[in-house]
């Protein structure tokens, strides 16, 4: 990229880490086998690029109970006087 657009690679990966950019990643997503996918997918989209005004827009993980991943690390006990119901918006 950087021979291309006649730059330094080290400014190219400053401008890739500006911007929060990580191609050497390598990511996957998904897509379910429902036939209204794309629908829903536009409605979930549209909440967050116009969301009703004055109410807070929340994204939360449907699959509670299921751990996608196991941890690397054990879990660290709890702090005294924070339980895990302690939520502050």
């Amino acid at each position: 990229m950087a021979r291309e657009v006649g730059i330094s690679d080290s400014s190219v990966g400053r401008i890739w880490q500006s911007n929060g950019l990580k191609p050497h990643r390598i990511d996957s997503f998904k897509i379910g086998n429902d036939p209204r996918f794309a629908a829903k997918l536009e409605d979930i989209v549209g909440l967050y690029l116009n969301p009703p005004e004055h109410a807070p827009v929340l994204s939360l993980d449907e699959k509670s109970r299921i751990q996608a991943l196991d941890r690397t690390q054990p879990s660290l006990p709890l702090k005294a006087g924070r339980g895990s119901h302690d939520v502050r918006l």
